[in-house]
C-alpha cells in the first residue's frame, strides 16, 4: 500500500483555502483506491497538503493522472507543489497504532 505526500504553499488566505477544501472534499472521497486522506495545514507558514493511503500502486498512479491533480497543478492558489511517494512499514506502523493494518483488512 503506497502513501502519497503532497505539500504546497498557499497563494490565498487560510479562510479561502478552507472553503476550497470543503468544496473539493467530496471529490476526494470518490477517488478509486483511496483508503484515506489526512488534510494538512500550517497556517503560520501558509503551507498545506495531504497524506494519502492508496490500496495499490495502480490506484495511486491513476490518481496522479487524474483531473484533480491537474487542477491542483494549474490552480494559481497553490505554488511550490511537492509530491512524494512512499511505501508503508506496516509492522512498525502497527506497533505505533498507525491505521494502516486496520484499513488493509
Amino acid at each position: 500500500m503506497p502513501i502519497l505526500q503532497v505539500n504546497f504553499k498557499l497563494n490565498v488566505s487560510v479562510a479561502e483555502y478552507h472553503e476550497t477544501c470543503n468544496d473539493f472534499a467530496p471529490a476526494f472521497a470518490d477517488v478509486p483506491g483511496l483508503l484515506w486522506k489526512v488534510w494538512l495545514l500550517n497556517e503560520a507558514e501558509g503551507e498545506a497538503g495531504g497524506i494519502y493511503l492508496f490500496s495499490s500502486d495502480e490506484s495511486l498512479q491513476s490518481y496522479l493522472a487524474s483531473p484533480i491533480v491537474a487542477h491542483l497543478k494549474s490552480n494559481p492558489a497553490f505554488r511550490e507543489i511537492n509530491v512524494k511517494i512512499f511505501g508503508v512499514m506496516e509492522n512498525v506502523t502497527a506497533l505505533t497504532r498507525g491505521p494502516v493494518p486496520a484499513m488493509a483488512r
